[in-house]
């Protein structure tokens, strides 16, 4: 058996490759379709992504670009955002993580991360500031 002879019996469907789709007829004596005309005169739609916001983001924005992309790099549940912050160069968030789930549910533990973005929302950097048992009060100093 010749294997280039054309589809196998595992390929029912297979279909000869062409170079066009509106080309459907692959016999020898079919004609061929005359590619349609493309006008010069209207503009290009531009293919590369809008460019980057130069303003800075709403809050709810920067909260939302937080949560995802902490949840993206640490595999891991965001519980809530706890504090908020605007900063010259963006935002800094402290966001409370599922780090381990436990039954009952009291007993899991969570962990307060600090989180950095700059303007744009796009995270340059975080930090783990604590764990603590779900059921379990803390105190905090700030300074």
């Amino acid at each position: 058996m010749d294997d280039s002879s054309g589809p196998t019996d595992a390929e029912p469907d297979a279909k000869p490759s062409t170079n066009s789709d509106s080309n459907r007829d692959t016999h020898p004596g079919a004609k061929k379709k005359a590619p349609t005309r493309k006008t010069r005169d209207a503009p290009r739609r531009s293919e590369s992504p809008a460019p980057q916001r130069s303003r800075k983001l709403r809050p709810a924005e920067a909260i939302r670009e937080a949560r995802e992309q902490l949840a993206e790099l640490t595999g891991k549940p965001i519980e809530s955002v706890s504090t908020f912050n605007a900063t010259d160069d963006g935002w800094r968030l402290e966001v409370e993580v599922l780090e381990l789930s436990r039954v009952p549910d009291t007993m899991s533990l969570l962990a307060s991360y600090e989180v950095t973005l700059d303007d744009a929302g796009l995270l340059t950097g975080y930090r783990r500031l604590g764990r603590y048992e779900r059921g379990r009060a803390t105190s905090r100093n700030s300074g």
